[in-house]
């Protein structure tokens, strides 16, 4: 693991914008970079794999929770809402991990090709120490990116393989459900992606159940299942979520996040941001600043 560190560091050091993100030329491959411990984030996530090289974080995801460390990988097999909290960096020791969105096309593929059985009851998160051929798969996509050249050229077979190891390892039962032919999973995953395009509009579940060829009351328990929500609750916090950013990083007040991210009541929107994020708007926005200030 220390040559993968030895590259993550170097791109995430002369790539990272801000916040400590470093987006790469491969599509769905970033590095994450922090001096310091950081507030709690809120979120929901894409299927994902995040290899931490050093320092340590933690993710709940509901009541269950979930801390990770250097040598670890933590898996998100599922679109789940998280918290996560980075709670061990310093300016001498940063946290770094490297981290890839799984291509559900790709998973598709290799598991009708390694025979894979049908998807089990799987938890969406969980955390495990990283398989030596995945870290080894990792360090050649990082030194891909050393190479500019060859990135167009290498990089689909390089993350085709790093899917390969991650099937075939400890994580494999997680993810393969995924990938499962028109299963629950890519069914639920379909109207996923309509409520992300599309969450500041009015979207009646019999539209979601459609898109996902299922029944209303059918859909409405498999969402539930993959991604512990409802349609409506999923809906709510992708809209509080991109409210809080709009506010946070581009200075919009709360009544113009609150419409537009749909919400036709700024009271609603205070109580329902409130409830999930601990403080009401103003106040959170204002404790977010301060803090950034301080660093």
């Amino acid at each position: 693991m220390t040559a993968l560190l030895d590259a993550v560091r170097r791109y995430a050091e002369a790539h990272s914008d801000s916040t400590g993100i470093a987006r790469t030329p491969i599509p769905g491959l970033t590095t994450v970079r922090a001096t310091a411990p950081s507030d709690l984030s809120y979120a929901i996530l894409r299927p994902l794999i995040c290899l931490v090289m050093q320092g340590s974080k933690r993710v709940t995801m509901g009541t269950e929770e979930f801390a990770f460390s250097a040598g670890d990988s933590l898996l998100i097999a599922a679109d789940v809402p998280t918290t996560s909290q980075i709670t061990r960096a310093t300016r001498a020791a940063p946290y770094y991990s490297l981290v890839l969105e799984l291509d559900l096309a790709i998973v598709a593929e290799l598991a009708v090709q390694m025979g894979a059985a049908g998807p089990a009851q799987h938890k969406p998160v969980r955390v495990d120490p990283t398989d030596a051929e995945v870290a080894d798969a990792a360090l050649r996509l990082m030194r891909l990116l050393e190479r500019p050249e060859s990135v167009g050229l290498l990089q689909a077979q390089l993350v085709r393989e790093m899917h390969y190891w991650l099937l075939a390892g400890q994580h494999g039962a997680g993810i393969r459900r995924l990938g499962w032919p028109d299963g629950p999973a890519q069914r639920v995953a379909r109207a996923v992606a309509v409520l992300r395009a599309e969450f500041a509009k009015p979207l009646p579940v019999a539209r979601l159940a459609a898109v996902a060829g299922m029944s209303p009351s059918s859909f409405h328990e498999h969402f539930r299942a993959v991604t512990s929500l409802s349609p409506l609750q999923f809906q709510k916090q992708l809209r509080l979520i991109e409210a809080r950013r709009l506010m946070i990083a581009e200075g919009m007040s709360a009544s113009n996040a609150a419409f537009a991210v749909g919400y036709e009541s700024v009271p609603q929107f205070t109580r329902e941001y409130g409830r999930l994020f601990g403080l009401p708007p103003v106040a959170d926005v204002k404790t977010q600043r301060s803090l950034v200030a301080a660093e």
